[in-house]
């Protein structure tokens, strides 16, 4: 399975080969544009996997996508946001198909869940309805690429 995630539209597509098997609404940060660093309220570009699965999250289901990504890292190290040291931490991990490191200075813990208590906006997660985190839940594995574009 594949995701498209397209945020000006808002909407989050599922792709089992080139065929469209699900097309839904989905809340997303705050903020436009790219996700910058930790707090800023932005859904992240470009492309990632699934990393990490939650059954029991506080927002009902939880998918991990693996951001940072090397794109992300390699701006972090040179805006000083991270040491060179995080930045192999974060390649290593990718190489590996693991979740990077989360807990840096570019945020961490971004992905797919349930609804949110505010509804409109997110901290930079890919938020939706309580049935369709279950059947994404269900439908994806580790290691399933998201594309997610502005």
């Amino acid at each position: 399975m594949r995701l498209l995630i397209v945020k000006h539209t808002g909407t989050l597509t599922v792709f089992d080969g080139d065929e469209e098997v699900l097309h839904i609404p989905v809340v997303l940060g705050k903020n436009v544009g790219d996700k910058q660093r930790e707090g800023d309220l932005a859904t992240p570009e470009g492309d990632f996997y699934i990393c990490y699965k939650n059954p029991a999250s506080q927002y009902h289901r939880f998918l991990g996508l693996s951001y940072p990504n090397l794109e992300d890292a390699e701006r972090g190290l040179r805006e000083k946001l991270i040491t060179p040291a995080v930045l192999d931490q974060i390649r290593d991990a990718i190489t590996k198909k693991e979740c990077p490191p989360w807990k840096t200075a570019l945020g961490g813990e971004v992905g797919l869940h349930g609804p949110c208590p505010n509804q409109t906006w997110t901290h930079g997660c890919i938020a939706m309805s309580i049935e369709q985190i279950e059947r994404l839940y269900e439908m994806l594995d580790l290691g399933d690429e998201v594309t997610i574009l502005p």
